[in-house]
């Protein structure tokens, strides 16, 4: 029997993981980690988490070892050691011949961008390595869009193994390599950098100062501390800052983000539901536009967002501002008391996610996002908001749009009333103007004023279409309570309380049978014969739907009656196959 590797997930940012190896309770090690080789010195292999040794033999060997004790159960020992076979590996070029020999397939894992294409034996899903060795990884990142491809796929069909991109790791992109998803890096480019007088950073390859000499050590220090910084980056959140920063070291890295930037729009479990202990998602280059946060908003206000019952009627676009929820800033006091109506649809026109309704401003990300403001916007920006109020507008009734954003729109099929002329939106005369606009639509376009529960009713309802697709769970429903925790009842009993800082809804063990009546959560389905006692794992789950995000709330089945709740830890690509805890108890029968 091979020997296990133990590990567990301590904290995770969309691909990249911080694994905890060794006893859960206490690990030996961390990734992100160095696997050091046979070239490196007793210093570097005393730092590295992994050894691997590589025969000269055709096909070729490899052997990873360790000197810390990861084996379970007991961590005695230290191991454990892999061997495999890397096969005949053909350039990416070749990707449709078939190379006669194949790699080895076991806890130790070789992968080419050929077998990729020709070895079923991948989909065997009883294969669950603990480290997967992307071996033709350098040629893979000189072809276009191929490395994160080959990236993303190994970790959807492995998403409990450590990934290595052997010869590709440096301290000059281990945080564009962390953000894909890899956990282990070598020191090769490191020593060839030295070889040709030059030091890899975090900032990228330099040659010496005057009077400067470089060393192994002080190579090995650079790199320490940037994997040391993407440690840092995954626990806070802020991990594609660091990446975007690195990516500037060449236009090679630029294309890469490109590329899986693209890629991740078609990869919506990787995105979270809410911020989970992350305060703001950040939007402070262009580069980040591209981020797959800002399509699924986009994606999701064009196709599929709906204004509350009764009110589009007269649609009032507004700028944006600093502070979120926006209604708390000052601009929007004073742009909600010259409105002096609770009967027209506010939206808020911002970048890079274009469009935010006022029922939908405490949601994650519109409410926790971060960007520089300039009052400068580029065609990019502007079109996409002209093309998400095109959508608005022809999805809707509208009779009349009060534009107060200071964007020229160009709307011909309905009446549009510019508010600012050429003036800043918290002028006296503008502020007048939007006041004017909105008497003037009460008086030729119907502007019914709503009650106060009617509004948080209208807002809860459009934040579950959002976060489930459906708000029929609140049919029936009441609104109690003060502001930012409001208490949701049905039948006198309580079923939900809203929490602002979690943008997310917190439900009662009164509420499971009506979640489960109007098939509102994904489901996870426990095994039939265990005694549910405690969070979610591997070992106790029968099925789950595959389209969970992280920090979702969960209905937990057994047989086909509900017996409780829990809230994900994991994204739904981690549930194929990652130890360790992937939902916590929330609520149980």
């Amino acid at each position: 029997m091979a020997e296990g590797l133990g590990r567990t997930v301590l904290h995770r940012h969309r691909y990249s993981r911080v694994w905890g190896l060794g006893n859960r309770s206490s690990p030996a090690v961390k990734t992100p980690a160095f696997i050091s080789t046979e070239d490196d010195d007793d210093a570097c292999k005393d730092l590295a988490a992994f050894h691997c040794l590589q025969t000269r033999t055709i096909p070729a060997e490899i052997t990873v070892s360790t000197h810390h004790h990861l084996i379970p159960p007991d961590f005695q020992q230290a191991g454990p050691t892999m061997r495999a076979s890397v096969g005949h590996v053909l350039p990416p070029s070749l990707e449709e011949a078939n190379a006669g020999e194949s790699a080895d397939s076991g806890p130790l894992l070789p992968v080419s961008w050929q077998r990729l294409h020709h070895d079923p034996s991948l989909l065997d899903e009883d294969l669950q390595p603990n480290i997967v060795v992307l071996v033709d990884a350098v040629q893979l990142a000189a072809q276009s869009g191929k490395l994160v491809t080959a990236i993303q796929t190994l970790k959807h069909r492995f998403p409990g193994a450590l990934l290595w991109t052997p010869g590709l790791g440096g301290a000059d992109n281990v945080a564009v390599l962390a953000w894909f998803g890899v956990d282990l890096f070598d020191t090769t480019r490191t020593r060839f950098a030295l070889h040709s007088n030059h030091l890899l950073t975090s900032y990228g390859p330099r040659e010496p100062l005057e009077d400067e000499s470089f060393s192994m050590d002080v190579a090995m220090h650079h790199y320490h501390q940037s994997i040391r910084s993407v440690h840092s980056a995954i626990e806070t959140g802020t991990l594609r800052r660091l990446a975007q920063q690195q990516s500037l070291n060449s236009p090679r890295l630029v294309e890469h983000m490109r590329h899986f930037d693209a890629l991740m729009k078609n990869k919506g479990d990787v995105l979270r539901l809410h911020p989970a202990g992350k305060g703001t998602i950040e939007f402070m280059a262009q580069e980040s536009h591209l981020d797959a946060q800002v399509s699924s908003w986009v994606e999701f206000m064009n196709e599929r967002y709906m204004v509350p019952d009764g009110l589009d009627n007269v649609l009032i676009l507004l700028p944006c501002s600093e502070r979120k929820p926006y209604r708390l800033s000052k601009s929007h006091r004073k742009f909600i008391d010259a409105i002096g109506s609770n009967g027209c649809h506010e939206v808020m026109v911002t970048s890079p996610l274009g469009l935010v309704p006022r029922d939908l401003e405490d949601v994650w990300p519109a409410g926790f996002y971060d960007i520089p403001v300039t009052g400068d916007w580029t065609q990019d920006e502007l079109n996409r908001v002209q093309s998400m109020v095109n959508s608005l507008v022809q999805r809707h009734e509208y009779q009349c749009i009060i534009n107060h954003s200071g964007i020229d729109l160009n709307l011909k099929t309905i009446e549009v009333i510019d508010t600012r002329q050429g003036e800043s939106s918290g002028s006296r005369t503008s502020l007048q103007r939007l006041s004017d606009a909105v008497n003037h639509c009460k008086e030729h376009h119907q502007v019914r004023r709503r009650k106060g529960e009617s509004i948080n009713m209208d807002r809860f309802k459009s934040i579950s279409r959002y976060l489930y697709g459906s708000d029929e769970w609140l049919n029936g429903c009441r609104i109690r309570g003060k502001p930012p925790r409001w208490k949701i009842e049905k039948d006198g009993k309580q079923i939900a309380l809203w929490f602002y800082d979690r943008a997310g809804f917190s439900f009662s063990k009164e509420a499971i049978d009506v979640l489960f009546e109007n098939k509102i959560l994904p489901r996870v389905h426990l095994q039939p014969t265990i005694k549910w006692k405690g969070d979610l794992h591997l070992g106790i789950i029968d099925s789950y739907d595959t389209n969970i995000l992280l920090g979702q709330d969960l209905l937990v089945l057994q047989g086909d009656e509900p017996v409780g709740l829990a809230r994900s830890l994991a994204p739904g690509w981690e549930w194929a196959g990652t130890p360790g805890r992937l939902a916590k108890m929330h609520q149980k029968r």
